[in-house]
């Protein structure tokens, strides 16, 4: 059921408070705005429940499991998934290097992972502890310029002794987007798993694991104006088979043994808000997986056009390089650039102090900036999210000068 209108752009700035300082924020690629609902949402976990936990023994502590049943239920909706196959943690790196702990027990001499050149390091160090193991890791570089990855290129790489290929939904430092599917599918073919990093992927179109095809996913509610979490989903037949390090009383394959201790109940409030918000903004009077599809078109149709500006505003600078594709096809709303004369910390130093905030550095995306030469200084990057307006983009474009 739909509600009478979709929120109009206006409308769900309002929602953001941060908003209000009259600064155009274009850092959403290292953290989301959180709107007023899922503050509204902590605060009131805290207030009524304060520290206590999950414990069906006391009404008070059958309410907070009946949270975290709730947060993972909808977590599997926005992953197009099912609740059991949902783990919730601190972040998306604690996750995966408790998934490597038990690929540690698995693999050894003879084994081989295969990551991404697009890498952020949550999705390649915890595959290089397995070297530790004697497990062989190799890199797929990405095509220069554009910084795209190549079937042929993963081909050559690809052996009866690959175990798993690592690789992102998104750049997180330059926003190109490979194809999923036809990577998992040429992974699975060589028989294979996939892990998928969606950290940066997910704020621009939500993820989905029945179309996907991968085996694992990753993502950070975080990133999806949220409070800090993490979110993995494990293929369910994988799922009772990998022995990740757990407490002794947790069954086997429970995914309940990978998130490891106490869980942040107020955060997973404060995702609940969110996901009320993005029920909203899809204009769905219930949270359901239809409400959170059509929450991701509007999405879509919002950043399109900002997108399009920044990007053809830093081609046509004259003192700007772009780095990664030079175009918007193949790409999300995030754009690594350097300006002439500059480094690029000053860049970021000069544009915050007129107002406007973008990001400087190589932001864990070691492996792609290293193979730009870009690495250690690394790149000024600007990054938009639904609520970013064409105004924001001219007060940028305006500010570089």
């Amino acid at each position: 059921m739909t509600t009478a209108a979709v929120p109009s752009q206006a409308d769900l700035r309002a929602q953001f408070p941060q908003l209000q300082s009259g600064r155009a924020y274009l850092d959403n690629a290292a953290g989301g705005l959180i709107p007023v609902r899922a503050i509204q949402a902590v605060t009131e976990h805290l207030t009524r429940y304060g520290a206590t936990n999950a414990m069906p023994g006391h009404r008070p502590g059958a309410e907070i499991l009946a949270l975290k049943v709730r947060a993972r239920e909808a977590t599997a909706l926005f992953m197009n998934a099912q609740p059991e196959d949902v783990a919730l943690a601190q972040s998306a790196t604690a996750l995966t290097f408790r998934l490597a702990a038990a690929f540690a027990r698995l693999w050894g001499e003879g084994d081989e992972v295969i990551l991404s050149g697009l890498e952020h390091e949550s999705n390649a160090s915890p595959w290089r502890e397995l070297e530790r193991q004697g497990v062989t890791v190799r890199v797929w570089h990405a095509r220069q310029p554009d910084m795209t990855l190549h079937p042929d290129d993963l081909a050559a790489l690809l052996s009866p002794r690959t175990r798993l290929v690592a690789f992102t939904a998104a750049s997180n430092a330059l926003g190109v987007t490979p194809d999923i599917p036809a990577i998992t599918a040429q992974v699975r073919a060589a028989g294979a798993w996939s892990i998928v990093d969606a950290v940066h992927a997910a704020p621009h179109a939500f993820p989905d694991m029945q179309a996907w095809g991968a085996d694992f996913v990753t993502f950070s509610p975080y990133k999806v104006w949220a409070p800090h979490l993490g979110a993995m989903w494990l293929r369910p037949e994988l799922r009772a088979t990998l022995p990740w390090p757990k407490l002794e009383f947790v069954p086997q394959g429970d995914i309940t043994g990978i998130e490891h201790g106490t869980p942040q109940f107020e955060l997973l409030a404060g995702w609940l808000g969110t996901l009320d918000y993005l029920r909203d903004l899809g204009g769905h009077a219930e949270l359901t997986r239809a409400a959170l599809e059509a929450a991701s078109r509007r999405i879509h149709e919002l950043e399109a056009p900002v997108m399009a500006r920044l990007v053809e505003g830093l081609l046509a600078h004259d003192l700007v390089t772009v780095y990664g594709p030079q175009g918007t096809q193949g790409r999300v709303g995030t754009v690594a650039f350097r300006v002439a004369g500059e480094s690029p910390e000053q860049t970021a130093l000069r544009l915050t102090a007129a107002g406007v905030d973008v990001a400087a550095g190589h932001f864990y995306a070691v492996q792609p900036l290293k193979d730009l030469g870009l690495y250690p200084q690394g790149v000024v990057r600007a990054s938009i999210a639904h609520y970013t307006t064409l105004d924001d983009i001219e007060r940028m474009l305006a500010a570089l000068g």
